[in-house]
């Protein structure tokens, strides 16, 4: 899980830095989804575990932990696009669009918290998805693979 976890992560990273870039807020739960699957499936090829509870037990661990990677690519993405583009770049977008743009100190103030407040929304939302979606990965991985596998031949009675 923990290799999982980190390649996942490292991934999740670059692609949630481009995708903030690209188009904020909107690609994210997208490369939430990607890199969730994928450790859920990587930490079951990884570690191997007996049962589809545990396979989807530890995919749910990878993909939160890989999609803590993509939150603080998300936060990185979302200061180089505010320092990029600014409120005034924003109210020019918006009156593109035909929607009324005013400029002032509020609207500036309004304008990062809105930014920096809605990308931490949507790196909390993807780590979230990520968790399901790992579980979702662990769960594919046992069905394909891990029924396969010989089940655990250690039988310890440390008990008797």
């Amino acid at each position: 899980m923990v290799w999982a976890s980190v390649i996942c992560g490292i991934a999740g990273l670059i692609l949630a830095i481009v995708a903030e870039l690209v188009f904020p807020l909107a690609c994210n739960p997208c490369t939430a989804v990607f890199v969730g699957l994928v450790a859920g499936v990587l930490a079951g090829v990884f570690d191997k575990p007996p049962t589809s509870g545990d396979s989807a037990g530890k995919g749910a661990a990878a993909g939160a932990i890989a999609n803590v990677g993509s939150l603080i690519g998300q936060m990185i993405g979302a200061v180089v696009n505010v320092l990029m583009v600014g409120p005034a770049g924003a109210s020019r977008i918006a009156e593109e669009f035909g929607l009324p743009a005013t400029t002032g100190p509020g609207t500036d103030v309004g304008y990062y918290l809105g930014a920096f407040g809605g990308a931490c929304l949507c790196a909390l939302v993807g780590v979230a998805l990520g968790a399901g979606l790992g579980a979702l990965g662990g769960v594919i991985w046992y069905q394909i693979g891990g029924q396969k596998q010989q089940p655990p031949t250690d039988y310890s009675y440390d008990q008797y």
